[in-house]
This record gives C-alpha cells, structure tokens and sequence, in this order.
C-alpha cells in the first residue's frame, strides 16, 4: 500500500469513540451495580472490561482491507 487510507485515522476516531461510550455506559450502571454482592459486581466489571474487545476485529479488518468480512 503505497498510498495512506482514510480508513485508518476513521478507524482510529471509531475506536476512540467505542470507548468513549462504553465508558460512558458502564460507568452509569455503576450505581445499580453498586448495590450487588461484592462478586457479582466483580464478574460484571469483569465482562464489561472485556466486551468492548469484541467489535475490534471487524472494525481492524475494515481499516486493512476496506471489508468487514473476509
């Protein structure tokens, strides 16, 4: 690829801003979850430090090669 891509500082903003509102969600569930058994609580922040992982296969594969899907 001799040329830059657009795709990549675009992909770049998506991912930054994936977080951002991931974040922002878990964040404010924070009091609900808040009142929960210590490990409840514990599995919850657990998967929710994890799941914003999920959508970045696709978004990384769409930045190399312009598809979501092989």
């Amino acid at each position: 690829m001799n040329e830059p891509s657009w795709r990549k500082p675009a992909g770049i903003f998506a991912i930054l801003a994936l977080i951002g509102v991931w974040a922002v969600l878990v964040a404010s569930l924070s009091h609900e979850v808040g009142s929960w058994p210590v490990l409840a609580q514990a599995f919850f922040y657990l998967f929710a430090g994890v799941a914003w992982i999920m959508p970045l296969k696709p978004l990384l594969r769409w930045m190399e090669t312009g598809k979501f899907k092989d």
